[in-house]
């Protein structure tokens, strides 16, 4: 079988590509968006009808979606497999979701359940996944120096999310400023609900938007929601930024703490910056070799397991994670991992881990029997095609 795999430039990209060779499909990729990001949706359409209209493929495949290939893909009559990795997905809002080749996968069930009656029998949900034959393969080549140049107690890789919040209060009058503020504190406090989209009012996010410049601006045939543009593409952002910097921050002060970002730093104090891990060579060394490796979920992700968490373990590494939904659905606390419930419990989880080595090296070599057992890129790919194909 071949397919057509359509790219961005995602992380997840190449290892779902390995993963659909490993499964002996034929893949043939299309990269004009990876390297020229202002491409419109027309130009798109027709550099990708050139290789469609020939026929011969299976289906396409894309990480997040697209709707202008989603609209192409229907009118060729030809199933599109979108996964969707990240939360939000604006695109989601389109009135291309409708359509009836699509078979979009959602990695967090709280988004299923806002979309699943949009294009009802041709949406779901699926965890995400690694690739343990990679990183299982990429690991055991590793040499000692290597090793030792990434070694630390406490690791963390992401971003600041300080570089994802542009906008600005500036403009706010004092009432909506504090009103502001006050959702994104009570929001910081609370692990496990995303309540930002129930606490906000119509009359907030109409004035956020009227008052925030350079807003995403859904386009004329989409779906608008207001309150879901303000509080899951800014403030969640928001909360995560603090929540970041509160916890790097507490950490810092008791821990040898490493931060691997491309944020800026000048709101951290006592974490050692280690500046940018590529992907595929440095993050499953460092996931590895780190005592502890730290996940913080961007509260946009109401429910679900971000990639982070199935790299780490998939790297056979420690992991302390906030709180999830559906983490415990999957993984068991104490055993696969470690949760924690508060920034307080993270700070004497870290310290008591720390000096318990015999438990965290259990903990990490269960993780990694975990997802290698039920979460490896393969069997996930299998899950998808068997589901997209199964009328």
């Amino acid at each position: 079988m071949k397919i057509l795999f359509y790219r961005y430039g995602s992380i997840c990209e190449p290892d779902i590509i390995h993963g659909f060779k490993n499964l002996g499909f034929e893949v043939e990729e299309i990269n004009i968006e990876v390297t020229n990001k202002n491409l419109l949706p027309a130009q798109c359409v027709e550099q990708v009808s050139k290789v469609l209209l020939p026929g011969g493929f299976s289906f396409v495949f894309t990480i997040n979606f697209f709707p202008w290939l989603s609209d192409l893909c229907q009118i060729l009559k030809l199933r599109y497999i979108s996964l969707i990795v990240d939360s939000p997905v604006l695109e989601l809002f389109s009135k291309s979701l409708s359509n009836s080749f699509n078979r979009v996968f959602l990695f967090d069930l709280s988004l299923y359940n806002d979309f699943e009656n949009e294009n009802p029998g041709h949406i779901y949900h699926t965890p995400l996944y690694a690739n343990t034959d990679r990183l299982d393969s990429y690991l055991e080549s590793v040499s000692e120096a290597q090793k030792e140049k990434f070694r630390a107690d406490i690791s963390f890789i992401g971003s600041s999310y300080e570089e994802k919040n542009p906008y600005s209060t500036a403009k706010f009058s004092d009432y909506y400023k504090g009103y502001h503020d006050a959702l994104i504190d009570a929001q910081l406090n609370v692990y496990g609900l995303n309540f930002l989209d129930e606490a906000a009012s119509e009359e907030f996010c109409d004035y956020f938007i009227e008052n925030v410049d350079h807003l995403y601006r859904f386009p004329p045939d989409a779906r608008e929601d207001k309150k879901a543009l303000v509080t899951q593409a800014h403030l969640s952002y928001r909360v995560a930024e603090k929540e970041r910097k509160l916890a790097l921050n507490m950490l810092g002060q008791k821990y040898k703490l490493d931060f691997y970002t491309q944020s800026s730093l000048k709101d951290f104090r006592n974490v050692r910056y280690r500046g940018n891990a590529s992907s595929l060579e440095e993050m499953p060394i460092i996931f590895n070799q780190s005592k502890i490796n730290l996940n913080f979920t961007s509260k946009a992700i109401k429910t679900g397991i971000p990639l982070r968490v199935f790299d780490i373990l998939g790297s056979g590494g420690f992991l302390i994670s906030n709180y999830q939904t559906e983490l415990l659905e999957f993984f068991e606390n104490g055993k696969d991992l470690v949760v924690y419930e508060d920034l307080d419990h993270l700070v004497e989880l870290c310290g008591y881990y720390l000096e318990h080595d015999e438990e965290r090296i259990e903990i990490a070599k269960n993780g990694h029997e975990t997802v290698k057992k039920y979460h490896n890129v393969t069997t996930r790919l299998l899950q998808i095609i068997d589901q997209a194909f199964r009328d």
